[in-house]
This record gives C-alpha cells, structure tokens and sequence, in this order.
C-alpha cells in the first residue's frame, strides 16, 4: 500500500539523530494533499527539515508525506543533452587492433611450439646440454677408402664361404674361398676328411647352397669342392713369394660358427717349417707364412689376404700352449699355406683329380753334425734329381735357395712349397768342403 513504512519499521516516526546528524524534527504541520492525478511536489517546503529537502517527493523518507507520481516535463527541441558513449560497448577496430591480433597470435604459436618441443625433447632423452664438440670431417681412416682395411674386407668378404661336411661323427666346419666362377671352392683338406663326399656352402648374404667333393690332397691339405651356382664373384689371387715380414694382412672365415669374421695381424715370419698331423692321419709338412692375425678352429681353409685385398695364403693351423685332448685358442701364432703352393694343387686336382708332390730324390736321415747345422742325406736315388746334380750319401744339406737347414723337416717342407720343374740352389758339406750345386726338382710317381 502506498505511504506504508517498510517491514520492520516503526509505524510512527520518533525523535532521533539521521545518519549520525543533528537532531531533525518532523514537520510541525502536514503538506496539502496533493490535486489532480500527476501534482508535482515542491522540492523545497518551508518549514520542513533541511535533511529532508526532498522529504514530499519521497513518501519513504516522510511517512506523512502523500503518494505522488512524478512525470518528466517535456524537453524542448534543440536542448536534448549530447550522447555519452559506453566505454564498455562493443565498437569498431582499428587499425592498431588489426596489427596486433596476428602479433599475438604468432607470440602465443611460437610459445606453445617451444614448449611443446621442450617437453618432446626431455621426455626423449635429449636434455638441454649439448653433448659433444662441434662435427668435425671424419680423419682419413673413417673415410674407408678401397686401400684402407675396412675397404679390402668389403671387397673380399663376398667371396668367402662356411663349409659344412657331414660324417659319421657329425658335422664339421670351416672356411673356404670362391677360386673360380664357376663354382670351385679352395679350403682345407683336414675341413673335409672323413665326410661322405656331400658337403654345403654357407654364402656371405647367408644363402646355402650344396657342393661336391672335387678332390683333395691330404699331405699338402688342400681340397676342392664344387657349388652349381651362377654369378659368383671369385677372389683375386697375389704372390706369396713376394710377402715380406711385417706386410699387414688378414685373416677372413668362420671361427667358432662365427660366420664373415675378419682379423687383422702382420706376416710373422715366412717359410716357417712346420710338421702336423692327427694320430693315425697323414703327415703334413708346411713351409707356412705365421702371421699373428687371429685364428681359431674354424678359421681353416679361409683365406689370408694381403693389404691389396688379395689372397696369399690359405690359413690352416695354429700353435697352442694347450695340452692334448684340450680345446686350443688363439694365442698369436697362426699359419698358412702359401698361395702359390695352393693354387698349384688346387689346379691340379681340377684338372686331373689329384695332386702331384714335389720331391728332390733323396731321404734325410737326422741332423748333420758340426757347428754349422744342416741336414743330412740318409739314401739318395740313383736316377732322381738330387744324383742328377751330384749329391750323395752323407753329405750335408746346409742351405736350399738361402734357406738354413736345421731339422729334417725343413727340407721336406721347402721341397714341397715349390712346383715339380723348379730349380733350386743348394749349399752342401762334403766332409770338409762346401759346395753348392742347382737341382731340378721333380714330381712323385705316385
């Protein structure tokens, strides 16, 4: 209802202090009611309270004050107030706006990108300390030119292979090489001994392939086998005679199954004589390169490469401080049958089946006596190349082509590593006398 106080208040107003004022009164008198429907209230009476100025236009502040509407006047043409502009109202861009939305935008894409590679690159592993010095060129040795090691291993390894034979026994394991395009493979004959003729080759790239025992030569131990394979790349093949000590080569097969393995050593020593053999097998006599490249069972019938990338050697033995009966190891002390002893027989048993072995016509019967060595001759033949140059019974080989004689398996050795038609010098004592005479070797009739 108009006039009525709000709820909670005094329906009679009483003496007090306003706000914290002077003490106000209410009007000793009461306003003239209001006439008409839209009377408009003084904003001033006399004799009302100066805190209540507009005490008759609100009836909540004078409850005895009558209810009142109040109707704005008209305002004349041409007086109306200027627009005030909302500061918060939505208006038109400028310019400046423009420009700075597509900075921001790239300010906040360049921020959210760091961060994002930051967290990618912590969560990888990649901290923020730089590891390592600046990329410098690579030295000389990692650029793996055709010369260098690495190169010669590349351009050899293809022409490698894993040799697998089975026997009654089981299955044994070496090395072997590609000597012709055809298919011919050199390895060891002590790789295939007691095989049943059937053998398989195991190729760089891993690929099998069967083969067939061509021939082989116990007493030099080469042997032949046969792949029917086309596009096979064989090995270059250099010149064991011209090996010098300390030449840099390498050793390239399947030690311990360990398929494509290379090692590295130098020539040792060259003609180093050697006797060897199993119990109840043939006797090998070697006039071997020793090399200290590592060699281990599974090495034998790979070959020995010189630093040009071509083969020298065909590796066939190693010494061992190990006891009979123990497995042996590498110690440092490898040997290998000269290639040219090898490609000889090889050529042999491919074109006839067998091997031809070189003899001088005489037997050695122990260690000549005396300060300067030698060997000397138990039986020489009457119609074989050692009478033919004038040799006897009891004299004392001392030298063969400059190589010293110490044991009598030097002889045998060195006699073997030479081709059948081959001339040789030989140093001999008579007694007191030392002479030298040429012999023509020959091969066995066997």
């Amino acid at each position: 209802m108009a006039g009525s106080p709000p709820a909670g208040s005094s329906a009679t107003p009483t003496a007090g202090t306003p706000y914290g004022g002077a003490p106000a009164t209410w009007p000793a008198t009461t306003a003239p009611p209001a006439t008409g429907p839209a009377s408009t209230a003084s904003p001033s009476v006399p004799g009302t309270s100066p805190w209540w100025s507009d005490a008759l236009a609100d009836p909540w502040r004078d409850p005895a004050a009558p209810a009142a509407v109040v109707v704005p006047g008209v305002v004349a043409a041409g007086t109306e107030p200027e627009p005030v502009t909302d500061p918060d109202a939505p208006g038109r861009p400028t310019l400046r706006h423009l420009l700075l939305i597509p900075v921001i935008t790239a300010l906040l894409a360049g921020t959210l990108g760091g961060a994002l590679g930051y967290a990618f690159a912590v969560r990888g592993g990649a901290a923020g300390t730089v590891l390592g010095a600046a990329p410098a060129p690579p030295p000389a040795l990692a650029q793996r030119k055709p010369e260098s090691l690495a190169g010669v291993a590349e351009r050899v390894l293809p022409s490698v292979v894993t040799v697998r034979v089975s026997s009654l026994g089981g299955t044994s394991e070496g090395s072997g090489f590609i000597a012709s395009a055809d298919g011919h493979v050199i390895t060891n004959d002590h790789v295939v001994a007691g095989g049943s003729g059937k053998a398989s080759v195991v190729f760089n790239d891993g690929s099998t392939a069967a083969a067939t025992i061509v021939g082989q030569d116990p007493e030099s131990d080469i042997a032949v086998i046969k792949v029917s394979r086309t596009g096979l790349r064989p090995v270059e093949f250099g010149d064991s005679d011209a090996l010098a000590v300390g030449d840099p080569v390498l050793a390239i097969g399947s030690p311990l199954s360990l398929a494509n393995t290379v090692t590295a050593g130098i020539v040792s020593a060259l003609d180093r004589t050697m006797q060897a053999g199993e119990p109840g097998g043939p006797v090998r006599y070697y006039a071997a390169i020793q090399t200290d490249a590592a060699v281990n069972h599974g090495n034998s019938g790979g070959p020995l490469v010189d630093g040009a990338g071509r083969v020298v050697g065909v590796n066939s033995t190693i010494k061992s401080l190990v006891a009979e009966g123990q497995e042996a190891g590498n110690i440092g002390l490898a040997f290998a049958i000269p290639i040219n002893q090898a490609k000889r027989v090889t050529q042999d048993i491919i074109g006839t089946g067998k091997a031809r072995r070189t003899v001088i016509g005489a037997q050695v019967g122990g260690p000549g006596a005396g300060a300067s060595g030698g060997v000397r001759l138990a039986a020489v033949e009457p119609s074989g190349p050692a009478a033919g140059a004038g040799l006897r019974v009891g004299d004392v080989i001392l030298k063969l082509n400059g190589r010293p004689m110490t044991e009598p398996t030097d002889l045998i050795a060195l006699v073997r590593k030479f081709a059948p038609g081959s001339v040789v010098t030989v140093e001999f004592r008579r007694g007191a006398d030392r002479q030298n005479t040429s012999v023509t070797l020959a091969a066995d009739a066997k």
